[in-house]
């Protein structure tokens, strides 16, 4: 049997930040200051570092009453842009691996053996976690969990799934619950005071904004880091009161609740904030199995914050309104607006998918989405959006390689000069479908001197290789000939540019 391959708590995080990197040969040291509570009772957490993730949306708008897919909406009657801001927190390396180890090590396994008391509980949280395939060779991913949900609406056939979003998911999670759960989960009344440490951290949090850091109109300071690493350090700063005494403003977590106005919420991106989000969403998933699943047969996932239930077609306005009730209770508020609602019968001894819009009107041949997938009933898909991702960033990567191309031929007065192939048809080919170990060097700075280690990393496979295993995972061919034009796509937008080794007849 292939054994599957357990995550280490301790990870060599690439990343410069306000303290030093701990690469691997100082795990034992990281680990005998961790396996003392009093250390971490009195760890000072420094400030976190703050960066917006933009991601960009082509999806359905109402302009003045005409529907038409754009990467704009109107809201309050101003024009404004459909992407979606994601704003992640990252620690520095000590404290990341505090977190870590707390997460892998104390607090999950808790977590974990709590679950395991009722399975269809632990069968419906579904993220973040390590869950074991049928054949127990793997760990479950986001395909496995998409499978399950679309076979069983095969199973129940005529049936609707409600998708709901947890609106503000990780910003507004009350204080207060999280810290009794916590507590919950580690079998006390109330947190001991390395936990409460940990709490604090990641409640009453400090943290610069990255652009902050860009000293150099818009870029870092490249000849300061530079002197930084040559004294051993990957660091923004010498020492942390560099950073204080720098004009650089460190932003302290000011989110408050409407009414109450205490403060809520954690940072998305430190290790330890998914587990901690589970947590806190227990009650309301306990609530959901004893109330819809065991008495009315409701099915029920939760995916950190996106939740699908399936239900009988009479059964859709009672289902939403216990859900939105019961998510109110825990200072939670479910998005009206994200709430997709999917109607599945057999037509013609075929099962078809229906949406059911606002006015209770059905469109038919409407997918469910879920986890990336877009099912019909009848055939899966990936996710549109997310097929036009992986060929926008594909056309954008020849685009820059061009622009680099032509920089040499000004530079050097060149004619011609090659398009180096060999890495774009590793990312956006079948040729990158298979994992390999690829040569690799780091260069660090000891006593001044550099010294540079030469290694493999593993090359997992590209996109490609995800599509396919998904088309093997969801028994979905059809995914297979959703990709069949892809090295055409990739062909094509090279024959754009003059590149001298690309043949454009």
């Amino acid at each position: 049997m292939i054994k599957k391959k357990e995550k280490d708590w301790f990870k060599d995080r690439g990343y410069p930040h306000f303290s030093n990197k701990t690469p691997k040969r100082v795990r034992k040291k990281v680990l005998q200051y961790i396996l003392n509570p009093k250390n971490i009772a009195k760890h000072s957490f420094l400030p976190l570092i703050f960066k917006e993730i933009k991601q960009r949306r082509y999806k359905e708008s109402d302009f003045n009453g005409i529907i038409r897919r754009s990467h704009k909406k109107v809201k309050k009657g101003k024009i404004i842009s459909n992407s979606k801001i994601r704003p992640i927190l990252f620690a520095t390396h000590i404290d990341a691996h505090i977190y870590s180890y707390y997460t892998k090590k104390i607090i999950g396994p808790k977590y974990e053996t709590y679950l395991k008391k009722n399975k269809v509980l632990s069968d419906s949280i579904t993220a973040y976690r390590k869950i074991e395939t049928d054949d127990k060779l793997k760990y479950k991913n986001n395909v496995h969990f998409a499978k399950d949900v679309f076979d069983e609406i095969k199973k129940r056939e005529n049936c609707v799934a409600l998708v709901l979003d947890v609106e503000n998911f990780f910003p507004t999670l009350n204080h207060k619950k999280i810290k009794l759960a916590w507590a919950k989960i580690l079998g006390y009344k109330s947190l001991p005071k390395d936990h409460y440490n940990l709490f604090k951290a990641i409640t009453r949090f400090s943290y610069v904004n990255l652009k902050d850091l860009k000293t150099k109109n818009g870029h870092f300071d490249e000849k300061e880091l530079a002197k930084h690493k040559k004294n051993g350090k990957h660091t923004f700063f010498d020492n942390i009161n560099d950073l204080l005494d720098s004009d650089i403003i460190i932003h302290k977590n000011q989110k408050q609740h409407k009414i109450t106005k205490k403060l809520m919420g954690i940072p998305q991106g430190l290790p330890i904030s998914a587990l901690i989000a589970n947590i806190y969403m227990l009650v309301f998933d306990e609530v959901i199995i004893e109330e819809l699943t065991k008495k009315h047969n409701v099915y029920y996932r939760r995916y950190s914050d996106d939740i699908v239930v399936l239900c009988k077609e009479n059964q859709i306005e009672y289902v939403e309104d216990f859900i939105i009730e019961e998510i109110k209770k825990i200072d939670l508020t479910i998005s009206k607006d994200k709430t997709e609602k999917t109607l599945f019968k057999i037509n013609n001894n075929r099962l078809l998918s229906y949406k059911i819009k606002e006015d209770n009107s059905l469109q038919e041949n409407v997918p469910l989405n879920y986890l990336g997938f877009e099912f019909y009933g009848y055939q899966t898909l990936i996710k549109s959006k997310n097929l036009a991702k992986f060929y926008r960033e594909m056309k954008q990567t020849v685009k820059r390689k061009h622009k680099r191309v032509e920089h040499l031929k000004e530079k050097y007065l060149i004619d011609d000069a090659p398009l180096y192939k060999r890495k774009l048809y590793r990312l956006y080919s079948y040729k990158g479908v298979k994992s390999r170990n690829l040569p690799a060097k780091r260069t660090y700075f000891k006593n001044g001197k550099a010294k540079t280690e030469y290694f493999e990393r593993k090359f997992r496979g590209n996109y490609l290789r995800y599509a396919y295993r998904a088309s093997d995972d969801l028994n979905a061919p059809e995914i297979k000939r959703q990709m069949r034009n892809h090295w055409k796509i990739l062909q094509k937008t090279l024959k754009k540019y003059e590149f001298s080794n690309v043949d454009k007849d």
